[in-house]
This record gives structure tokens, sequence and C-alpha cells, in this order.
């Protein structure tokens, strides 16, 4: 029986080796399997990684590329729109600019309508005058030289003494001055008065200048430097050689020389007239108010028509009332 146990042992032992054995080989296989499986997936994800580094890379060139170029763009934009507003500003400006033109020619298109309608005005004044003196040239009545009453023993004259008359009417001032004399031959006194009423001569204030030769020269020569202060109104000096020279038996003859009127009224300087030369017994004003006009506004540039038609219209309507004449004169020149 012991033999027989040692038999059992003894193949019970060989049999555990052999199941040893066969347990190791198998267990070293799968070691080696996955040895062998390690190292390839190693490799495969080396070979697979590498693709994929280059892919980013050149995906970071391309972005740098277009961030370069989105740069340069957005530089390119921005001078474009510097550029855009540069031509905005202009056209405003030109916009700005034709406005204004625009504005100037709308503002000489009036001007000039407004100057035509005052010419066309004092025109029509001016000849309306030529027919009232063709008419009184056919008055038997009268002793007229180019028709303008030369029947009084004293003349007064009554001269716009400002600066547009004393820079451009002065030599035909004179002439007329000379002329006005020469109908008068002989008379029994004369005065000079400019439109605020001052004396050509103090000396000879309230008096009557005696009417010599050497007397009518002095007062010629004496326009060439006297430029005392006037206001373009006529009103003070005929008040003024009303007052101070009137008389009963004194037939007077005012003439007023002026080129324009810058008073506010033209009605308040004929009623005020109207007031001081009232009516006499005969019925006849008390003197008689003939005026010239000399058309220093309508011929000079920069001229004032306004109160040049301003000055027409009162002279010629002064003189009506005033048993006297308006002459429109129609240059400056001395003829």
């Amino acid at each position: 029986m012991s033999r027989g146990r040692r038999r059992e042992r003894g193949q019970m032992a060989e049999i555990s080796i052999s199941f040893l054995d066969v347990i190791s080989c198998g267990f070293g296989a799968i070691v080696l399997l996955l040895l062998i499986a390690k190292t390839v997936e190693s490799t495969a994800f080396e070979q697979s990684a590498n693709p994929l580094k280059s892919s980013v890379t050149e995906l970071q060139h391309q972005l740098f590329e277009i961030r370069g170029e989105t740069t340069i763009l957005n530089r390119d934009l921005i001078s474009k729109q510097e550029q855009l507003s540069d031509i905005e500003l202009r056209i405003a400006r030109l916009q700005s600019e034709l406005a204004s033109v625009r504005r100037q020619r709308d503002a000489v298109a009036q001007v000039d309508t407004t100057e035509h309608d005052k010419l066309s005005l004092a025109l029509q004044v001016l000849t309306e005058e030529m027919k009232r003196l063709l008419a009184q040239q056919n008055r038997p009545d009268r002793q007229l030289v180019g028709g303008i009453p030369v029947d009084s023993e004293y003349i007064i004259f009554i001269v716009d003494t400002s600066g547009s008359m004393f820079n451009y009417a002065w030599p035909r001032l004179r002439q007329e001055m000379l002329h006005i004399l020469d109908i008068y031959p002989r008379v029994k006194g004369i005065q000079v008065m400019n439109d605020m009423g001052g004396y050509m001569f103090t000396s000879y204030r309230d008096k009557w200048i005696p009417d010599t030769p050497a007397r009518r020269k002095a007062i010629i020569e004496r326009l060439s430097h006297w430029t005392p202060f006037s206001n373009s109104s006529p009103v003070e000096g005929v008040q003024q050689a009303i007052r101070r020279f009137y008389a009963p038996d004194r037939k007077i003859s005012l003439y007023v020389l002026g080129d324009d009127f810058t008073g506010d009224s033209i009605a308040h300087v004929l009623n005020t007239v109207e007031k001081i030369n009232r009516e006499g017994r005969s019925g006849e004003r008390l003197v008689r108010i003939h005026t010239i006009g000399f058309p220093v506004h309508f011929l000079v540039k920069g001229g004032n028509l306004q109160t040049a038609t301003r000055f027409a219209a009162l002279m010629r309507e002064l003189s009506y009332r005033n048993g006297g004449t308006f002459v429109g004169l129609n240059g400056l020149k001395p003829e």
C-alpha cells in the first residue's frame, strides 16, 4: 500500500509540474503578445502624429498670412475712408460756395431790377418836367429865358455843398451859376448860401451882395474852395433865405442846386416851405423857387439812386408849388 501511495504521489507531482509548464508558457506567450502589441501601437501613433503636427504647422502659417493680409486690408480701408471724408468735405464746401454765388447772383439781379425801376421813375419825372417847361414857354405873361422866368430883381443861390456835389459836380455847378448870372444882366442884389443856411461871405450876413462884375467874379472864385457842412436837405437854406431877405417890395428868386435828398420826408419839406413862403395878396408866393438837379448819383459808380430820385421828385414839386422851374441836367461835364 505504501508503494501504491508513492506512485500516486509521484504521478500527481509530474502532472503538477507539467501544468505549471503549460501555464508558464501560456503566460509568457500572453506577455510577449502584449509587448508586441504595445510596440505596434506606439509605431502607428508616431506615424499618425507626424502628419497631424505638419497640418497644424501649415494651418498656423496660413493663419499668420491671413492676419497679415487683414492688417493690410484694414490700412487700405482706413485710407479709403479718409479719402472719402476729404471728398465729402470738398463737396460740402463747393455746395456752400455754389449757394453763396447763387445768392449773390440773385442779389445782383434784384439790385439791377430796383435800379432800373428807379431810373425809369427818374426819367418819367424828368419827361413830365420837360413837358411842363414846354407849356410854360407859351405863357405870354412871363419873361422866360430857357423856360425860366427872369422877372426877379434879387437872386439867392442855395447850394448843396455835400461831398458828392463837390467831388463830382463842382465844375458844372460853377458853369450853371455863371449861366444864371448871365440871364440876369443886372439885379439889385445877390446872395449865396448853402443848404444849411450858411453864408458864402460872412461879411454880408443878412445883407445883399452888390451886383458888380468884381463881386460876380469873387463868387465864382470862392466856389473853388467853399465846402461847409451839408445835410443834403434844402429846407434850412430856403427858410433862412425867406426869413432874412423877403420884403413886400422885393421880387426875389431862389435857385436851389443839388444832387440828392437825404431828409426823412418830402411832404414835410414841402409843407414847411409852404408855411413860410405863403401866398401874398396877388395870389403869388413871397419868393419864386427854381431848382436845378445834378445827376451825380445816376452817373457815378456806387451812386445812391434812391436819394437822387427823391431829390428829383422833391425839386419838381417844390418849384411847381412856388412858381418856379425845375431843370434836370443830363451830364456833369461843363458844356
